[in-house]
């Protein structure tokens, strides 16, 4: 009995599953028998763990080792993707800042895409018909393509063929009009009379204006130039109806105020959504 027991093969302590897939690192699972490695995404590279073979006579643990790759994977792919999935994060906007922050603001219908293999995900470029240029006509006075990412998680738009016509508004680089997520970009449809007359008019006049956005009272303006924007007061942090409704226009003297033009005061929140 005693000689049984100092022949046994030693037992080794595993390190915690955590530790076998570390978030945001990439993993491979070799071809041989009870290895696990994992490659850090950092310049920093974790030494790769190893699973000691049984002695002789013991039955090989094949199963203990397919399981262990198996949910080294798992961890992987699930920390990749919620590392991919979070990537893409945009401050809200008021569609006026959007508009002057813009190289380019048309109104197009979508007739062809294309996947461009440019960088890991692709680039997907869409070909696009002009209905209506608001901005841009120095820089680029007709658009054909528009560019974006090919991935929504890395802030890239889907547009649909044939379809709808669309509101666009994005950046030019190297001679090519380049949109995301985080610009504002909308079914023509969708769009109120006021932001419609905001494209043809009203946010040219207020692109020397600041809208400072007001997340908690009190919210003050600063200088004169500002305009209280009041939306993530009442719609959690999502654009509401003074982004609807309302365009911050500089009067007399250089002071900013909002102006409502046709749209009826909304009575439900006082001093918040109308100014």
């Amino acid at each position: 009995m005693l000689q049984l027991q100092q022949r046994a093969a030693p037992v080794h302590r595993l390190a915690p599953l955590h530790r076998l897939a570390p978030r945001s690192r990439a993993c491979t699972v070799p071809a041989s028998r009870g290895t696990v490695q994992r490659e850090a995404a950092s310049k920093r590279e974790a030494p790769a763990l190893s699973i000691p073979h049984k002695p002789r006579g013991e039955p090989p643990g094949g199963i203990m080792t397919a399981w262990l790759g198996f949910l080294a994977l798992a961890l992987c792919s699930w920390s990749l993707q919620d590392a991919v999935v979070e990537a893409c994060t945009c401050v809200p906007i008021h569609p006026q800042d959007a508009f002057c922050n813009s190289d380019i603001v048309i109104r197009a219908k979508v007739v062809g895409k294309k996947l461009m293999k440019d960088g890991p995900f692709g680039t997907m470029r869409y070909t696009v018909k002009q209905m209506k240029m608001y901005r841009g006509f120095q820089i680029m006075p007709h658009v054909q393509y528009i560019y974006t990412e090919a991935s929504e998680s890395l802030c890239g738009v889907k547009l649909e063929v044939n379809k709808y016509q669309y509101l666009i508004t994005g950046r030019v680089y190297e001679g090519k009009v380049y949109t995301g997520l985080c610009n504002w970009y909308e079914k023509w449809d969708r769009l109120t009379l006021s932001q419609r007359k905001g494209l043809n008019h009203r946010y040219h006049l207020g692109c020397g204006c600041k809208i400072r956005p007001c997340y908690y009272l009190p919210c003050f303006a600063t200088s004169k130039n500002e305009c209280i924007w009041t939306d993530m007061l009442s719609n959690f942090g999502h654009s509401g109806y003074q982004a609807k409704h309302y365009a911050c226009i500089q009067r007399v003297e250089g002071y900013c105020s909002w102006y409502r033009g046709w749209a009826p005061p909304d009575k439900t929140i006082i001093n918040a959504t109308d100014p």
